[in-house]
C-alpha cells in the first residue's frame, strides 16, 4: 500500500458523497419549486431576457458561466425536466447505488449533477448570488473523483476536500477580521442573531443570551475559523510520523468545525452552507479499519502495510491525478486571495467555479430594518385600510416563532433583507410589487398568507420598520416575539393603470 490511496478515509468518502448528494436534491427542489415565479418565462426577472442579452450581437462568446440553455433555449418545461433529474441523480448517489459500480459512474453522476446545477445558477441572476451556491458547484465536482466502494479514496482528492474546508473556513476569518470592528472588539454576535437575514426559532434566545456569552462567541468563532483550519492538513504528516497523533489532530479540527457549525445551524437559517461545511470538514476524519479488510492497524492517514486493502486502478489515479494539478494551477488565485489587502469574499476566478474564494458577515448590521409590503382594496390610499403580505421566513407577524428551514434556501426573503441594505430598490421588488397587484397566482404561492386570498389588490405599497427581539419582560406581558417601530414609506402607493 503506498500513499496514493486514502484507506482510512472510507467513512469519510461514504459522508462526502452521500451529503454533498442530499444537498444537490435540497438545491434541485428549491429551484423546482422557486426559479419559474422567479426567474422562468413569466418571472420577475426572466432568464429569458437575459440569455438574449448574452447572445445578442458584440457581445463577448462567454458572457455567462456555462449553461445549457446557452445551446438549448430556456422552457420553464425543460427546467422542470432538469430539476426532477437533478433530483432523481443526486437521490440515487445518497442511496449509494452509482457507488457500487466501477469509479466512473458516480464521476458521471457527479459531473452531471455538477454542470447541470451551474446550468441553473448561471441563469440566476441576484437570486442566485450566494456563495452557497458556488460551494456546492465545487464540492460537487471534487465529489465525482472519490471513486467507488470497491477501492480506497484517493489521498489527493480528500486532501483537495481538506483545501476546500480550509478557503471555505480561514477565508470566512480573515474577511471578519478585515472587516467591521465588532469582530475585533468582540460585540459582532451581541447583534448578529437579531440582524441576521432569517433567524430561526432558538435566535431570540441566543440573542439574550449574556454579554460575556456573546464575546465568547466571538472568540470562539476566531479560533475555529482562524487557528483551526491549519490543523486540518495534520494528518498528512502520517506519512512520515507513525502512530495516532496526526489523524487525530486532524479529527479534533474536524470536530471543531463541525461543533461550530452545529451552533449556527441551531441559531440561525443559512440554507445549506452550515450543513456543507459540516459535510466537508468530515473529510478529516479518518477511521481505520473500513478501508479494507485488515481491520488492525493504528489511526494513520495513509495507512501502510495493509496488503490486502485493495489497489486504485490506473487510469484512476492518472484521472484523479490530473485534477490534482488542475487544482494546483487554479488554486493560485485564491490562495493569493487569503491575504490580500482587499480580499474578495464569494469570488469566483475562472468560468466553471472551481477553486473559489469563500466568506460571509465580513461586517454585522447593528439594526434590524424590515420591509413590510402591504395591500388594500379601497379606491383611496390615503383613508385605506391596508393588510400586510406574509413572508414564510422573514419577520412579520410579530407573535410568530421564526421557523427553521435551512437547508432549503427560501430566495425571496433572502433578497427582501438585502433591500434595506442598498441604496435604492432593485427592478426585481417592483416587478413583485406588479405581480402582486395582478395577483398572480405562482408568485403569491411564495408566500405564506395573501391577505386577500387571490383577488387583486387596488393599491400595494412598501414600508419599513426597525425590529427588535423583545425582552423577557415584554415577552411575559405581551407575549410577542418581536417588537417594531414605523420608520418610513419607501415605496408607493401603486396601483396598475386601469
Amino acid at each position: 500500500m503506498d500513499a496514493l490511496a486514502a484507506v482510512d478515509f472510507e467513512f469519510a468518502r461514504q459522508v462526502l458523497q452521500r451529503g454533498i448528494a442530499v444537498l444537490y436534491v435540497v438545491a434541485f427542489v428549491s429551484t423546482l419549486n422557486q426559479f419559474r415565479p422567479l426567474l422562468g418565462e413569466h418571472g420577475l426577472l426572466p432568464a429569458t431576457e437575459l440569455l438574449a442579452w448574452a447572445h445578442a450581437p458584440g457581445r463577448r462568446k462567454w458572457m455567462l458561466h456555462p449553461t445549457v440553455f446557452r445551446y438549448l433555449r430556456y422552457t420553464d418545461r425543460r427546467l422542470v425536466v432538469l430539476c426532477v433529474g437533478g433530483v432523481a441523480v443526486a437521490g440515487a448517489v445518497a442511496a449509494g447505488i452509482p457507488q457500487l459500480g466501477p469509479p466512473w459512474v458516480p464521476m458521471l453522476c457527479f459531473l452531471a449533477l455538477w454542470l447541470g446545477y451551474m446550468s441553473i445558477t448561471s441563469i440566476g441572476q441576484t437570486f442566485y448570488g450566494f456563495g452557497w451556491e458556488m460551494l456546492l458547484l465545487e464540492a460537487g465536482f471534487l465529489a465525482a473523483f472519490l471513486g467507488s466502494d470497491d477501492q480506497p479514496p484517493p489521498t489527493v482528492v480528500i486532501v483537495l476536500f481538506w483545501w476546500l474546508v480550509f478557503r471555505l473556513e480561514f477565508g470566512a476569518g480573515m474577511i471578519k477580521i478585515r472587516g467591521g470592528s465588532e469582530w475585533r472588539d468582540l460585540t459582532a454576535l451581541t447583534y448578529h442573531h437579531e440582524t441576521q437575514p432569517m433567524p430561526g426559532p432558538l435566535s431570540r434566545q441566543a440573542h439574550l443570551l449574556p454579554r460575556w456569552f456573546h464575546k465568547g462567541e466571538v472568540l470562539g468563532n476566531h479560533f475555529a475559523q482562524l487557528v483551526v483550519p491549519w490543523f486540518l492538513f495534520a494528518p498528512i504528516l502520517g506519512l512520515w510520523v507513525p502512530g495516532a497523533v496526526p489523524a487525530i489532530v486532524g479529527a479534533v479540527a474536524a470536530g471543531i468545525v463541525i461543533a461550530t457549525q452545529l451552533w449556527l445551524v441551531l441559531t440561525g437559517n443559512f440554507a445549506w452552507l452550515n450543513w456543507m461545511t459540516i459535510v466537508l470538514a468530515f473529510s478529516a476524519i479518518g477511521l481505520p479499519g473500513l478501508g479494507g479488510e485488515d481491520a488492525g492497524g493504528a489511526a494513520r492517514v495513509l495507512s501502510e502495510g495493509r496488503d490486502e486493502a485493495p489497489a486504485l486502478p490506473l487510469y484512476w489515479i492518472v484521472v484523479t491525478s490530473a485534477v490534482a494539478l488542475l487544482y494546483a494551477w487554479l488554486s493560485w488565485a485564491p490562495l493569493r486571495n487569503l491575504f490580500a489587502r482587499r480580499q474578495l469574499m464569494n469570488a469566483s476566478f475562472n468560468r466553471f467555479q472551481l477553486a473559489n474564494a469563500y466568506g460571509a458577515f465580513g461586517t454585522v448590521t447593528k439594526e434590524r430594518i424590515e420591509i413590510v409590503v402591504e395591500g388594500t382594496l379601497d379606491d383611496d390610499p390615503q383613508t385605506a385600510t391596508w393588510h400586510e403580505y406574509a413572508f414564510k421566513g422573514k419577520p412579520g407577524d410579530l407573535r410568530r416563532i421564526p421557523r427553521q428551514f435551512a437547508p432549503y434556501h427560501l430566495r425571496l426573503d433572502w433578497l427582501m433583507w438585502f433591500l434595506p441594505l442598498g441604496r435604492s430598490l432593485d427592478d426585481w421588488f417592483t416587478a413583485f410589487l406588479v405581480k402582486l397587484l395582478e395577483a398572480d397566482a405562482p408568485t403569491l404561492r411564495l408566500l405564506a398568507r395573501d391577505p386577500f386570498a387571490g383577488e387583486r389588490p387596488r393599491w400595494v405599497r412598501a414600508v419599513s420598520y426597525r425590529y427588535r427581539f423583545t425582552t423577557h419582560a415584554e415577552f411575559r406581558e405581551t407575549r410577542a416575539r418581536w417588537v417594531r417601530d414605523r420608520r418610513r414609506p419607501v415605496l408607493g402607493p401603486a396601483s396598475l393603470r386601469r
